[in-house]
């Protein structure tokens, strides 16, 4: 299997499971909190699969690079991810109510559906059974 047709399977893998979780919680969050149980839920299924998927697609263009790149842009993007996140998190605690946005909802949906992305997403990993190159031994 090819990267490109690996990375695909991961992103689905993952996909999935968050979807599923991200329907029942605002399904669950409107139910028990109101409309902003809802906006909170949608909120954080917004979150949680932007971020994750950030670092898919920084893997998906650091496939050819070198492994210190690699691991730099991987690092770089992490920590843009969550000043990024810490912003946006500021943003919305300022720009909203609570009682637009719930967010003790918003926190336990995207602790829920990062745990369904994770899930999936090792599971994907797991079923891909990939061939890495071992080092050549000197002998």
């Amino acid at each position: 299997m090819d990267m490109a047709k690996s990375n695909q399977a991961m992103w689905r893998g993952a996909a999935i499971p968050s979807t599923i979780a991200s329907i029942l919680a605002m399904i669950l969050a409107w139910f028990f909190s109101g409309l902003s149980g809802f906006f909170g839920a949608l909120l954080a299924s917004f979150t949680v699969v932007i971020f994750f998927s950030v670092s898919l697609l920084v893997a998906r263009f650091t496939k050819d690079a070198h492994p210190i790149a690699t691991m730099a842009l991987a690092m770089f993007s992490y920590f843009t991810k969550l000043f990024i996140m810490a912003l946006f998190l500021i943003a919305v605690t300022r720009l909203t109510s609570p009682e637009t946005v719930d967010r003790r909802v918003f926190g336990v949906c995207a602790l829920v559906i990062a745990f369904a992305w994770l899930g999936g997403e090792v599971r994907a990993f797991l079923k891909l059974r990939l061939q890495l190159p071992l080092p050549e031994s000197r002998s």
